[in-house]
């Protein structure tokens, strides 16, 4: 067993989420081209990282108990008050302030959406998949105050469930660019969600406005943080929050499109699907961005074993699982131009199929959302 120092010390680079609040208080405070430095700090230095700090493809002790992983959990379990105190004390400041003009204060929103995202929507990930009932509400807090309560009921009863199927709205088709997959999973995703609920109440003979149908604890919750954005900043503040809620959104299904482009589940026919395996979706063993992500990259693992803590998922080797050439931060920025986009990815996704499904000699129907695979 390790001793708490020595914990705290592997742990500490997973902490590299808080340097984003002085970050984001300073481009507050300075306007102009401090607006760069929210972006610059995620994206940018986390890919400079990656450059020089290279792979991680060590194997942590699966058996790891609970208490030797306290330093990588406290960060997770106190980010909610911090990115809620920094969230809405910053729109009370920028709001109520003469010295940003209006572009300013976008950019200050686009840096707290970051926040909410790259960081909130990323920690509600680990949160929610935990026993805890403690972190499990966490977890809706985050994803509530980015008003996407729903994607809990949408992640973990139909996307871990249906992943690289076509009834899983947020697997990335081959071909599809992330400008028409962004519009696409929005409708689906709340579509998805809401059937899955009412699904859930109806094996249970519950009407769908039961209360325990948790889409009454997502309106709560977002109304709340809708109000508390109204109280802070008044109309000009709901507005900024709003932008920030689609700020963090549009990363979130950023991200998802990079997990499982292009890869599908092998048909077998009658509408069923082999079981989902480690080569169902793209995993990264970049260092920094997994230090950023709390190891979201190593995303194969997360779906084989979802309640599997962050500190202990595992890497998995080409021949495993496939691997995207860069971290989230490099990939995610390809995704907004499609066409570098697919000239780096579908040459991947073609040898995946050639790796896994060399039996498969027609792709037509799993080529594209327009497309999609047989039901």
């Amino acid at each position: 067993m390790s001793t708490p120092l020595h914990s705290f010390k592997r742990a500490l680079p997973f902490w590299a989420s808080l340097g984003l609040v002085p970050t984001i208080a300073h481009a507050a405070m300075n306007g102009g081209w401090a607006l760069l430095a929210v972006p610059l700090y995620t994206w940018g230095l986390f890919t400079f990282l990656d450059a020089v700090a290279g792979l991680d493809t060590s194997n942590p002790d699966i058996n790891t108990p609970d208490h030797d992983l306290f330093w990588y959990r406290l960060i997770t379990l106190i980010w909610t008050p911090i990115q809620g105190v920094t969230l809405f004390g910053t729109l009370a400041y920028i709001t109520s302030t003469d010295h940003l003009a209006t572009w300013e204060k976008l950019g200050v929103a686009y840096g707290l959406g970051i926040l909410a995202g790259t960081i909130g929507i990323v920690y509600a990930h680990e949160l929610m998949h935990q026993k805890s009932r403690l972190e499990r509400s966490l977890g809706d807090v985050l994803m509530s105050m980015a008003q996407y309560g729903h994607f809990r009921s949408e992640h973990m009863l139909v996307h871990h469930r249906y992943v690289a199927t076509p009834r899983d709205a947020v697997t990335a088709r081959y071909n599809e660019n992330f400008h028409r997959f962004f519009f696409r999973v929005l409708p689906g995703v709340l579509r998805s969600a809401w059937h899955a609920e009412t699904d859930r109440l109806q094996k249970r003979q519950r009407p769908v406005w039961h209360l325990s149908n948790p889409f009454w604890r997502y309106a709560t919750l977002q109304t709340t943080f809708l109000a508390l954005a109204l109280a802070a900043g008044g109309i000009s503040g709901l507005g900024l929050y709003l932008f920030v809620s689609l700020t963090a959104i549009w990363q979130l299904e950023l991200v998802n499109y990079v997990e499982h482009y292009g890869l599908t589940r092998k048909h077998l026919g009658q509408g069923k699907y082999e079981h989902q395996k480690p080569h169902h979706s793209w995993n990264a063993a970049h260092r920094a961005s997994n230090w950023l992500l709390i190891n979201l990259q190593r995303h194969s693992d997360h779906h084989i074993r979802p309640d599997r803590r962050y500190p202990i998922l595992q890497t998995y080797t080409a021949d495993e699982a496939p691997q995207l050439p860069f971290g989230y931060p490099v990939m995610t920025a390809l995704a907004l131009i499609p066409p570098l986009w697919l000239r780096r990815m579908n040459p991947r996704v073609r040898r995946w199929r050639k790796q896994h499904y060399p039996e498969i000699t027609d792709w037509s129907a799993y080529n594209s959302a327009s497309n999609p695979m047989p039901e």
